[in-house]
């Protein structure tokens, strides 16, 4: 009896031992995999929605798959595909009308999954999703509007939501009806308009949004601006420019000032990280206030962008030890271990917008005080794809 309880003991320690020692991205792969067993489910849904939170986790998981290889996982975002494209192409409850940006990014999906099955559905499905750029409405600058029902108005995370998928519909099959060049121009264009319209010199940071109409109660009645940088949309930022430079020619004249943008976010990035602990804040440009918190989302961002931005050569080696010291921020506050052998990853904002039906401030009051979650996918993405880096490095 006591040999059989020792041997029990061994083969769980052992166990445990074998689970600790998997890279860090396969871990919470398994972890949500396990929580969330089918995939159309994530970012915590009850029914079936187009949406851009899923597809940056499962970006993430597909990384992971084709770095270590498992076919579970490529199964798990497969099954998500599948489930959201019809036959003809169309995607369940995406609404092109909208003219969304938020509706572009998990398309981004389809580019590999089409690479691997050759199913034309997926094709089709990204025409459908590239035609939608052709006809989102701009603002008088050039830039795209974040969505219909936000007139004349440019996000930050607008660019993340558009931009690398423009940059690789492009790379991957040329203009649609329009010349390469001229696609290539139009991202970079929008890089530059949305940096200086929302570029706050007094911070080195960029506000979270701006309205060329100046009509919206949340911005500034000259400048446009929003009234803070709020973490999470810098961090958009930040892997918008990384990830669309990855797609752009390299010797592209553009790409200049791509990186001369990218640039100036990092430094901003550097200039606010927390010295303790190597996190940032959620309101960014309010450090130590009272009741600002260290948050998950947005120092997931710019440990990923900082780690991939230096491997690819787009910022000077320096950013590495500012990457280096937010993972471990990461690993020491926001993760969390269980029993079961999952891990799971804290203190995400839920969500934070501007304007809407049910307005939104973007007053500091307003953005510390929506809700606050764990294993959010917006946080779970970058951090799979952070962990990826960070082993590509060490390993």
């Amino acid at each position: 009896m006591k040999k059989t309880l020792f041997l029990l003991l061994t083969a769980c320690t052992l166990l445990a031992a074998c689970t600790h020692e998997k890279p860090m991205s396969v871990r919470m792969t398994e972890s949500e995999m396990q929580r969330v067993p089918e995939s159309w489910r994530l970012d915590f849904k009850d029914k079936i929605k187009w949406d851009y939170a899923s597809g940056v986790e499962l970006e993430g998981m597909l990384n992971t798959y084709e770095r270590y290889g498992d076919e579970r996982i490529w199964q798990y975002v497969l099954a998500f595909c599948d489930t959201m494209v019809n036959e003809d192409g169309t995607i369940k409850t995406y609404r092109p009308h909208e003219e969304s940006l938020d509706r572009i990014h998990t398309a981004k999906l389809f580019y590999r999954v089409y690479d691997k099955t050759g199913e034309e559905k997926y094709k089709k499905a990204l025409d459908l999703v590239r035609d939608q750029i052709t006809h989102q409405p701009r603002t008088h600058a050039g830039g795209f509007w974040h969505k219909k029902v936000y007139p004349w108005q440019m996000w930050l995370d607008g660019l993340y939501m558009g931009s690398p998928f423009y940059a690789e519909y492009t790379r991957r099959y040329g203009g649609y009806n329009t010349t390469p060049d001229s696609c290539y121009a139009d991202i970079v264009h929008q890089f530059a308009v949305v940096a200086e319209k929302t570029y706050d010199p007094a911070t080195g940071l960029f506000r979270h949004a701006w309205d060329e109409s100046r009509e919206q109660r949340w911005c500034d009645s000259i400048t446009g601006q929003s009234a803070h940088s709020w973490g999470r949309a810098q961090g958009w930022f930040a892997m918008a420019i990384v990830d669309a430079l990855e797609q752009m020619p390299a010797d592209y004249a553009g790409n200049a000032t791509m990186k001369k943008i990218l640039n100036a976010v990092a430094e901003g990035v550097k200039n606010y990280q927390d010295p303790a602990t190597g996190l940032w804040y959620q309101v960014l440009d309010c450090p130590g206030r009272e009741g600002n918190y260290l948050e998950s989302s947005c120092s997931s961002m710019f440990v990923f962008a900082l780690y991939k931005a230096v491997r690819l050569g787009y910022l000077d080696s320096s950013y590495l030890a500012v990457a280096e010291k937010g993972y471990q921020g990461i690993l020491d506050n926001f993760i969390e271990e269980h029993e079961d052998g999952t891990i799971s990853l804290t203190r995400t904002c839920a969500v934070a917008g501007l304007g809407g039906k049910v307005y939104r401030a973007g007053d500091y009051n307003y953005y510390i005080n929506e809700q606050i979650r764990s294993n959010d996918p917006k946080a779970l993405g970058p951090f799979i794809n952070a962990s990826l880096e960070h082993e590509l490095l060490h390993q």
